[in-house]
C-alpha cells in the first residue's frame, strides 16, 4: 500500500481491510481508550494497563497465529512491561518502539479530577471554565486543535501511534521487524524500562534479531516558555541526583554553642550548589539546566528542644558527556568548599564566644564510610544495618539511602561532623546519536516530510524531558558506573541499573513523537492534527525510507553483482 493510497484511505475516512486504527479518527479513539485506563504511577491501574493492552494486541490476528510474541515482563510491585513483536521471515533488522504507559498524579485537576483520564469530556468541560486556564492553554482549547487530559500528551499518543504502526506492517507484510515495547514507571524509577534491557536481549537471542534502531514517542517538549516549535531529538538528556547527609553534633536549644546543627551545615552546601555552573555542560550548542534542589530536610522524626543534628539533600544534575564519576569529582569540589566555608564562619562564631566548638567539619564520599564502619563493625553488622535502615525507611529509594548513610553514621560518630557525599536513585545516562549517519539521514528525512506536512521540525540533540532511551547505547567507561555502585547506598538491595546489558544494545536512538503542551500540568494537552495524521506519515515514511527502500537497493545491486 503507498503512502498516497494510504492518504486518500484516511481523507475519506475509511480503514483499510484488516486494520482498526489506520485513519485519523481510529487513532484518535485509540488514544481516548488508553488514556480512560487510567495509569497513574505506583496505583491499581499502572498494574492493570499492562493486562489490558495485552489483551487487546492478542485480539490481532497475527498474535493469535504467533501467540509466543507477545509478552508481559515482570518489572516489580506488581508491574509489567509489555512486549510484541512483528517479525518478518526475511528480515534482521529490527525498530524497537519504545514507550511508557504511566503517568504522574492528577489532583492539581480539581473538581475536573474525575475527567482527567476522559479526553472527550475534559475538552468539552474545560470550554464552562476557560477564563481559569492560562492564555496559550485557552488560546489552543479555543482552536479546536488540541485534546486535553492526562497522559494525552506524556505519553499515550505515542503508544497510539506506534501500535497503528504495528499493525500496518503486520497488514502490508513489511520486510522489516517491529518491536512493540511500552514499560511502567518512567515518571519515578524507570524499574520499567530497566527490566526490559535483559528482556530485549532475551528477545534478540531467542528471535535471531539484530537492532538497528531504537525509536521513542516521547512528545515535542518546549525548549522555553512560549516556545511554539515541534523537535525531533537525536539523544536524550541525562540526570544524576547527587546527595549529600549532614551530620553535626547534637545539643540542647538553650546550649546552642555545645553543638553544631546539621542545617548550619547544609545551608553553605546548598548556597554552593544551586544553580552552580560548575554543573554545566554545552554540547551542540545547547546547555544543561543548571542544577537545583530537590529536597532539604532535617532528620528529626519529631519536635523536641534537641538540636537537629542530622540532615539531608538531594540535588538534581543534568549531563550530556559527563558520567556519574565526573559528577562526583565535581560535587565533592564544591563539598570542600562549602566546608571551608562553614569551617570558617564557626571558628569565627567560637572565638566570639570563647568557646572550643565541636570541631571542623570533613568531606567524605559514601564509600568511604561504608568501608569504615566494616572495618569498626564487621561487614555482616554492617549488611544488617542496611537492612533494617531500608525496612523502617519505607518504599521510596531515596528515603532508603539517606536511612542507610544516616544508621552509618550514627554508628561511626567519630567522623562527625561530616558532610557524607552519596547518589540517591534515579539515574539517567545522557544518549546521543546525532552523528551516527542513519540518524543524520533520519532527521533529515523527517524535516522534509514535516514541510510537506505543513509545518518545520527543529532537530534538538538532547531531548529535554528525561527518556527511558538513558537505557539503551550507553557508551560509559566501567570507571562512571562503578563511581555510581559505590556511592549508592541501596545499589543491589532495592535498586540497579544493568549497565553492562545496556551497552550490548549498541544501536542508535532518536525520538520522533507529536506536538503537546504542559506536560505534568492541568492543561496538558495533544494536538491532534499532529498526533492523529501528520506523525503516522512520518513514522511510516521513516521505515519505508530508511529500512525497507535501502534493503531493497543493496538486494538488488548484490543480485546484479553477483
Amino acid at each position: 500500500m503507498t503512502l498516497a493510497y494510504e492518504q486518500k484511505q484516511m481523507n475519506k475516512g475509511e480503514q483499510p481491510m484488516g486494520r482498526r486504527w489506520s485513519t485519523p479518527e481510529a487513532r484518535r479513539a485509540l488514544l481516548c481508550e488508553l488514556v480512560s485506563w487510567d495509569s497513574r504511577t505506583l496505583t491499581e491501574g499502572e498494574r492493570l494497563f499492562a493486562q489490558r493492552l495485552e489483551t487487546k494486541l492478542r485480539e490481532m490476528p497475527h498474535f493469535q497465529q504467533h501467540p509466543e510474541r507477545v509478552a508481559l515482563h515482570d518489572a516489580g510491585l506488581g508491574r509489567q512491561t509489555v512486549t510484541a513483536l512483528y517479525k518478518h521471515p526475511d528480515a534482521t533488522d529490527t525498530i524497537v518502539l519504545i514507550s511508557h504507559f504511566d503517568t504522574v498524579q492528577t489532583e492539581e485537576y480539581g473538581a475536573l479530577q474525575a475527567l482527567s483520564t476522559l479526553p472527550e469530556e475534559l475538552t468539552a468541560k474545560l470550554h464552562d471554565v476557560k477564563d481559569t486556564l492560562h492564555a496559550e492553554a485557552r488560546a489552543d482549547l479555543e482552536s479546536g486543535e488540541y485534546l486535553f487530559g492526562r497522559g494525552t500528551m506524556d505519553m499515550k499518543a505515542g503508544l497510539t501511534a506506534h501500535l497503528s504502526l504495528l499493525e500496518q506492517a503486520i497488514d502490508e507484510d513489511w520486510p522489516v521487524n517491529l518491536l512493540l515495547l511500552t514499560v511502567p514507571d518512567e515518571e519515578v524509577n524507570s524499574a520499567g524500562m530497566r527490566i526490559a534491557v535483559g528482556a530485549l536481549l532475551e528477545i534478540a537471542e531467542k528471535e535471531g534479531l539484530t537492532f538497528s534502531l531504537f525509536l521513542n514517542g516521547e512528545p515535542s517538549f518546549t525548549q522555553e516558555p512560549g516556545d511554539t516549535k515541534e523537535y525531533i531529538y537525536s539523544g536524550t538528556i541525562g540526570k544524576i541526583m547527587p546527595a549529600a547527609l549532614f551530620y553535626g553534633k547534637e545539643t540542647h536549644v538553650g546550649e546552642p554553642l555545645q553543638g553544631l546543627t546539621a542545617n548550619y551545615i547544609a545551608s553553605y552546601m546548598t548556597q554552593q550548589m544551586e544553580f552552580s555552573d560548575l554543573f554545566e555542560e554545552s554540547v551542540y550548542g545547547e546547555k544543561t539546566p543548571l542544577p537545583v534542589s530537590l529536597y532539604q530536610r532535617d532528620l528529626k522524626d519529631q519536635y523536641s528542644t534537641q538540636t537537629p543534628y542530622r540532615a539531608a539533600a538531594l540535588y538534581n544534575v543534568f549531563l550530556f558527556k559527563r558520567t556519574a564519576a565526573d559528577v562526583m569529582e565535581t560535587f565533592e569540589k564544591v563539598a570542600g568548599e562549602a566546608a571551608s566555608a562553614c569551617n570558617s564562619a564557626y571558628r569565627a562564631l567560637c572565638r566570639r564566644n570563647g568557646v572550643s566548638g565541636v570541631g571542623d567539619v570533613k568531606v567524605y564520599r559514601y564509600e568511604q564510610i561504608l568501608t569504615h564502619a566494616e572495618d569498626k563493625l564487621g561487614a555482616e553488622e554492617v549488611r544488617k544495618l542496611k537492612e533494617k535502615a531500608i525496612a523502617l525507611a519505607g518504599p521510596d529509594e531515596r528515603a532508603q539511602s539517606f536511612a542507610v548513610a544516616d544508621r552509618l553514621m550514627i554508628e561511626c560518630q567519630e567522623l562527625s561532623p561530616a558532610i557524607v557525599l552519596l547518589y540517591a536513585p534515579p539515574y539517567y545516562p545522557a544518549v546521543n546519536s546525532t552523528e551516527d549517519q542513519l540518524i543524520r539521514d533520519a532527521v533529515s528525512l523527517m524535516q522534509d516530510t514535516a514541510r510537506t506536512l505543513g509545518t518545520e521540525l527543529e532537530q534538538v540533540h538532547y531531548f529535554n524531558g528525561i527518556c527511558d532511551l538513558s537505557y539503551v547505547n550507553y557508551r560509559d567507561g566501567n570507571a562512571g558506573w562503578t563511581a555510581y555502585e559505590r556511592n549508592t547506598p541501596v545499589w543491589g538491595d532495592t535498586y540497579s541499573i544493568p549497565f553492562e546489558d545496556m551497552r550490548k544494545l549498541n544501536a542508535p536512538v532518536l525520538n520522533v513523537g507529536p506536538l503537546g503542551r504542559d506536560a505534568h500540568q492541568r492543561t496538558e494537552r495533544l494536538h491532534t492534527d499532529s498526533a492523529f495524521r501528520r506523525l503516522p506519515i512520518m513514522l511510516e515514511t521513516l521505515i519505508r525510507k530508511l529500512f525497507i527502500e535501502r534493503s531493497e537497493h543493496a538486494a538488488t545491486q548484490y543480485n546484479q553483482s553477483s
